[in-house]
């Protein structure tokens, strides 16, 4: 990945052959001048840049020496060399390169890049929900910040949770924060889900009378903002225009979006799936971002538009300030180190299983 030139001018040429059917010309000839800038910085200082494939066209194309999904991401910052690692992501992904990483500098180029699934859930929300039900292994989606991580059996990806679930050997899991991840996993491993409402009344009283409560697997209320939006209707009404469009969705979205789905998998598995697939149009049911990056590189195939909001968080993350990042060192991410030991166990038990 990325764009390897000796001039801006190259560095344009080389953006508007990749780019010119997503972004407008105009805007790749000002971004060109930052893209030159930032490969130029980051070979100077043995940078590598990590990015998410939710970027926006402009950056994901030119300045990430690698790109992937969540689970990709983790397994190649815990196997560079370089440092320091700057991550073009949101703030939990960049927290976990920190974890596998922790004698490397992990810079993260926005402020905040929080996540509205991360921030759904705490340690000690985790720590209630193991008291009131006790040796029920817990297992976290890798989109929670190090303070759940460190409370978790073993993390996992929307890629590898059905196989996670199926690793460990007990009858009954605690999955969370992702309640509509939960929704498709205990649909794939045929187990009975709960979700407890808000506050410990609830859940208290669930555990206390286990008899009256039939269950497989405990979730949690946390969902992201831009995977709740999709709808059944939406498909419906996509289908009803294009007829042989093919359907991909993203598994936090609801466990009804994706049975009425064609795919259903990681946005690595989309990617992948359309590069192999035959067909010439396609719902993409995730990140708006990441239909753009899929055009870019499938310029024979077409996404129906359905989208119009890109993801707040991730769209943080800027060119400007991927080069402000390499050239001020920040914003310096650190995890703290008892929570960083026991947050990387269950993130090594993730990548085992890969």
């Amino acid at each position: 990945m990325g764009i390897s030139a000796a001039t801006i001018d190259e560095t344009y040429d080389l953006m508007v052959e990749k780019l010119s059917r997503v972004v407008p010309e105009f805007e790749l000839r000002y971004k060109a001048e930052l893209v030159h800038e930032i490969n130029r910085l980051k070979k100077e200082r043995g940078a590598v840049i990590l990015g998410h494939n939710y970027m926006e066209p402009a950056l994901y194309h030119t300045v990430p020496d690698i790109v992937g999904d969540s689970l990709e991401l983790a397994r190649r910052a815990a196997e560079t060399d370089k440092d320091p690692i700057v991550f073009c992501g949101v703030r939990f992904m960049a927290e976990t390169a920190k974890i596998l990483n922790p004698d490397k500098t992990v810079l993260l180029p926005a402020k905040v890049a929080g996540c509205s699934l991360a921030e759904s859930i705490t340690g000690e929300d985790v720590r209630k929900l193991k008291a009131r039900f006790p040796g029920i292994p817990v297992v976290t989606y890798v989109n929670c910040y190090a303070e759940v991580k460190a409370e978790t059996d073993i993390c996992c990806t929307s890629g590898n949770a059905v196989a996670v679930v199926e690793s460990l050997d007990s009858d009954q899991v605690i999955f969370l924060p992702d309640e509509y991840l939960a929704q498709n996993v205990a649909r794939e491993t045929n187990k009975r889900l709960i979700v407890p409402t808000r506050g410990p009344k609830t859940v208290a009283a669930m555990a206390e009378a286990p008899g009256n409560v039939d269950f497989q697997m405990i979730g949690w209320h946390g969902r992201c903002e831009v995977h709740e939006k999709f709808t059944v209707e939406d498909i419906a009404n996509v289908r009803r225009q294009f007829p042989e469009v093919v359907v991909l969705s993203h598994p936090e979205c609801s466990a009804a979006v994706v049975e009425a789905s064609d795919y259903s998998g990681s946005t690595s598995k989309m990617i992948q799936y359309v590069r192999d697939s035959g067909a010439r149009s396609y719902l993409l049911l995730t990140e708006c971002s990441m239909g753009d990056n899929i055009i870019a590189e499938n310029p024979d195939k077409e996404m129906v538009r359905l989208c119009s909001v890109r993801c707040p968080h991730m769209n943080e993350i800027t060119l400007e300030d991927t080069l402000a990042s390499l050239k001020e060192n920040r914003y310096v991410i650190d995890v703290p180190e008892d929570i960083r030991v026991r947050a990387k166990s269950a993130v090594d038990r993730m990548l085992e299983i890969g």
